[in-house]
């Protein structure tokens, strides 16, 4: 797998994808520095890993969205129910044949984290870590998190599958957080 394509595929899904990541860079997932390798290192849903992270439930808001058939596109952003903060940006393909009616009803509703979702509706699921990736943040990105171009950023690349079927891909990046080990 070629990361970088990957990630520009999932990029170019939508107008302004440019202007989300200025450059990247895959690194292995044990160069990762802490906090983000304890964030993004795993084979978890993000919406668990987060609000325990953040110590508050998250939700979810959908920023631009797309469906062809079967296949449901959309960026978002989870937030902190405390506080509103912004903490990650995701990127979502979901291909709607490998789940129920009631699971895809629910995620087009876009008022639950596609995590919560799966798991309150207890889909067999597995999670693939495909890469992780330092980001240095385009204008976008920036504007989302309130951050400056550096530090990078960290996220990853990931597949869910569903009752064994690769439904999911996503790109998850993880709001900066403060602490001195973001280089």
């Amino acid at each position: 797998m070629n990361v970088t394509d990957q990630l520009q595929q999932m990029l170019d899904w939508f107008p302004g994808g440019d202007q989300l990541v200025a450059r990247c860079e895959h690194i292995p997932s044990s160069q990762t520095p802490e906090p983000y390798k304890s964030l993004l290192v795993h084979e978890h849903h993000m919406t668990v890993t987060m609000e325990q992270f953040h110590r508050s439930a998250v939700r979810v808001k959908v920023l631009a969205r797309r469906r062809e058939g079967e296949t449901y596109l959309r960026h978002i952003i989870l937030e902190s129910c405390d506080d509103g903060r912004v903490v990650q940006f995701g990127i979502v393909r979901f291909d709607f044949r490998y789940v129920t009616a009631e699971v895809r009803d629910e995620i087009l509703a876009e008022q639950t984290p596609l995590g919560r979702i799966l798991i309150n509706f207890n889909v067999l699921r597995h999670i693939d870590l495909g890469a992780i990736v330092r980001i240095w943040p385009g204008p976008q990105l920036q504007s989302l998190f309130g951050c400056p171009a550096d530090p990078p950023l960290y996220g990853r690349l990931a597949t869910i599958f569903c009752n064994q079927k690769p439904a999911v891909d996503l790109l998850e990046i993880s709001a900066p957080l403060n602490t001195a080990a973001t280089t």
